[in-house]
């Protein structure tokens, strides 16, 4: 393989790892769908799992070479860095995408899930009881938590901690979206909105030589929140990639099966036609760090066909399968060169 190509690979590795960490902060879209459609999900899976004790064995009797080969390296700095710069970045265009074209935003998400249900299911040829009964299983844990309600806000750090450890399964498990399941557990603005702005001014003051933040209890508790909850997240990942290792190794057919059927049942999360229920208290309106109100939930509706946002809101879902079709192309294409 020519340098080249070598460098290319890098490049779209890191354009992986940048559109599964914007996925992740959107309610409803799953990183590990992503993972799964532009084909580097196992890896990813059999990377995090490589993260064990001969790992750290490696590590400590200063043997950085094997370790580093070991654990898989490059990969995963290239994946998890082009997630975490999403972060500071993508994802900070995609707030503002939805913030002021939400319906054909949700239209290409929706379009995008509905591919990806054609891109994991065309090979899928296996349709057995038990994997039928497998979809179906899915397909009704989807829906559930589609139609949970959200809970309070929660700062106390073993339950950030917690929500560490669930909020990174959306990059584990295609279909899961780890920002909805923040959403209903009360914890969305405040670990994906307010902590990672609080974080992103620090960084800011950092390199511009103002260390004033060190004397702000607001800024020292969400830089708290923040480090607690990527420890969460950090172990999450490994312990999920460990179990999930296991289970696709002795049952693939039936956890392929499964995410079918979940990321069906997740439709529901996406829908393009809502309105938002905000949260209340008291009588009144709870707002976040930004201002905003704090969504509670959706409550989702038939669009109006008279509407010409209707129909362009449709042209943007069949961009969104257009688009999961051209990664089907171009993943063929590079299998067979």
């Amino acid at each position: 393989m020519s340098k080249e190509r070598k460098f290319m690979d890098k490049v779209w590795l890191f354009f992986k790892g940048l559109s599964m960490g914007a996925a992740n902060k959107v309610p409803g879209v799953s990183g590990g769908t992503v993972a799964f459609v532009l084909d580097f999900y196992e890896e990813l899976i059999y990377s995090f799992k490589k993260v064990n004790l001969n790992a750290i064995k490696l590590l400590f009797s200063g043997r950085f070479k094997s370790f580093y080969q070991y654990t898989n390296a490059t990969f995963l700095f290239l994946v998890m860095g082009g997630s975490m710069f999403s972060y500071f970045s993508i994802s900070i265009v995609l707030d503002y995408l939805i913030q002021n074209y939400e319906l054909y935003v949700w239209s290409a998400f929706f379009g995008m899930i509905l591919g990806s249900i054609y891109y994991i299911g065309k090979d899928f040829n296996d349709f057995s009881a038990k994997n039928i009964i497998s979809i179906i299983i899915g397909v009704i844990i989807g829906v559930s938590i589609s139609l949970m309600s959200p809970a309070k806000e929660n700062d106390n750090l073993w339950f950030v901690f917690f929500c560490g450890i669930i909020g990174v399964s959306g990059m584990t498990l295609p279909g899961l979206s780890g920002s909805f399941i923040l959403i209903l557990v009360g914890n969305y603005v405040l670990l994906l909105v307010d902590s990672v702005n609080m974080l992103y001014k620090t960084i800011i003051d950092i390199f511009s030589g103002n260390f004033d933040f060190i004397q702000d209890v607001v800024r020292m508790r969400y830089l708290k929140i923040v480090a607690v909850f990527t420890g969460g997240s950090a172990f999450g990942l490994v312990v999920t990639s460990h179990i999930l290792g296991y289970v696709l190794k002795r049952w693939h057919q039936i956890v392929t099966a499964v995410i079918i059927g979940f990321i069906m049942g997740s439709l529901g999360i996406v829908w393009p036609w809502k309105r938002e229920i905000y949260k209340t208290e008291n009588g009144k309106l709870l707002y976040d760090f930004n201002g905003d109100e704090v969504i509670e939930n959706y409550q989702r509706y038939l669009p109006d066909v008279t509407m010409q946002e209707t129909w362009i809101a449709v042209i943007f879902i069949l961009l969104g399968v257009g688009l999961l079709l051209v990664l089907d192309q171009y993943s063929k294409r590079t299998k067979t060169s």
